[in-house]
């Protein structure tokens, strides 16, 4: 469970990178850089979401 957590923390970093990135590539004036920044910056958060449902399935597992 701590491994699927930790995943998740990871995944939430990422979107945050992701975010800044975009930020950072819109105000140059790269919008299509910017864009494929703001995809990975909607994808990580689902990624740490499923992450986050491995772990408590386990864990409910483990518990019952």
């Amino acid at each position: 469970m701590k491994e699927s957590h930790q995943q998740a923390a990871e995944c939430h970093d990422l979107a945050a990178h992701a975010h800044r990135a975009a930020a950072a590539h819109y105000e140059k004036g790269d919008h299509q850089t910017g864009h494929e920044h703001s995809r990975q910056a909607l994808e990580h958060p689902r990624r740490a979401y499923e992450r986050t449902q491995e772990a408590y399935s386990t864990s409910a597992g483990e518990n019952s």
